[in-house]
């Protein structure tokens, strides 16, 4: 006679089996962000990065001032970026053109000629350019806009929109870029990586967002033409191959307890 004492084993084991793998799968502390946060406590802002510009980057510039006539003879038309950077002359279109800094760091501003704006912020390139109209007698009042122009970041891997991503802003954090991206994925490894080239020199840095820490990170303010890299977590790694996808769906452990506990109602019905 087959007792329940036989199966009592093998249905219990299968039971917490199935009962701790949904478990760990959907356990917070691998997909929570910043879980060590303090709340309600105020702290000093470090590694405050606004974008600068670096070589092949494109700007726009448009001087501002009471007399347009003035303001024309500095602001660089689309037409006159046909003959070179720099030139002068009228446009009917009056469409502002971008100048592309070059590899030493330079544009070649109307008027005033080289300038160097590599390492600079907007605020920086207006600032210095309207304080040069004004010392040098050109302008009395003028009112210097800087704009990006083909300034970019990309976000690959585990997210819900991978793609390249425009900079409009002087700052961008990472939680910025990751919500431009749709967010990570609940296959999102937490423990991103942010891939930085500067100066002919690339760096890589990872960056847990699990942890509070990731505020100081040298990665947190995003740059441009930096790519930020979302890792599969072990789950999604489980799923490459049919065999782990088997063995490691919560499905199949359901079933299984299931199937269990249905031999032993009717063994014992």
């Amino acid at each position: 006679m087959i007792t329940f004492s036989k199966f009592k084993p093998l249905l219990i084991a299968s039971m917490l089996l199935a009962g701790a793998f949904v478990s760990s799968c959907n356990s917070s502390k691998n997909v929570l962000y910043m879980q060590n946060s303090r709340y309600n406590h105020e702290e000093a802002i470090v590694n405050l990065n606004k974008i600068k510009v670096q070589p092949q980057d494109q700007i726009s510039i448009v001087v501002s001032c009471k007399e347009p006539e003035v303001a024309a003879l500095f602001n660089l038309l689309v037409a006159n970026n046909r003959l070179g950077t720099g030139s002068s002359g009228s446009n009917n279109s009056g469409q502002i053109a971008s100048y592309t800094v070059n590899g030493q760091g330079d544009i070649n501003f109307p008027v005033l000629g080289k300038i160097h704006v590599a390492g600079l912020t907007r605020q920086e390139i207006g600032d210095y350019i309207s304080k040069r109209l004004i010392d040098e007698g050109y302008v009395t009042d003028p009112i210097v806009t800087v704009e990006f122009g083909n300034l970019h970041f990309s976000v690959v891997g585990e997210v819900t929109g991978p793609g390249v991503y425009s900079i409009n802003n002087d700052q961008v954090t990472l939680f910025e870029a990751i919500a431009m991206a749709g967010d990570l994925t609940i296959y999102g490894d937490r423990n991103v990586t942010v891939i930085r080239e500067k100066d002919g020199k690339r760096t890589k840095y990872q960056v847990d967002l699990r942890d509070d820490s990731l505020f100081n990170s040298p990665a947190y303010y995003i740059q441009q033409n930096d790519v930020v890299y979302v890792e599969p977590n072990s789950v999604r790694a489980g799923q490459s191959t049919v065999n782990e996808n088997n063995f490691k769906s919560v499905s199949l452990w359901i079933s299984l307890a299931s199937f269990l506990t249905t031999i032993a109602v009717l063994i014992f019905k």
